[in-house]
This record gives C-alpha cells, structure tokens and sequence, in this order.
C-alpha cells in the first residue's frame, strides 16, 4: 500500500486508473457499480483513498 502514499486523500478518476492499472471505462464501471465507493459531486467522481485500498484488499 505504499505505493499509494504519493497520493492525497481523494483520488480523482484519473489517479485511480494509475493506481489500478486500469483504463478510464473500467474505472467509471468500477465506481458506478459500487465496487469502489465514491461520491460524486456534479459530473466528478471524488475517491476516498480508504475506499481504494479496501477494494484492493478485498480484490487480492
């Protein structure tokens, strides 16, 4: 998980893809099925960091 220390505490959908290695479509199916949790304020995805590394752990 250290390799998401770089990172701040909200993760826009961008910085999710490098986290994950994964392109922008899987990233928004991600985040609209629920898998990752998240909030979206107007038309922008904001990340919880904790969210990230749950789906992570839960993943692995």
């Amino acid at each position: 998980m250290t390799m998401l220390n770089r990172y701040k505490d909200i993760l826009t959908v961008e910085e999710l893809c490098e986290v994950l290695k994964i392109g922008k479509n899987t990233a928004y199916t991600l985040l609209k099925s629920g898998e990752i949790k998240s909030v979206k304020i107007g038309r922008v995805y904001k990340i919880p960091k904790r969210n990230v590394i749950a789906y992570i752990l839960k993943t692995t």
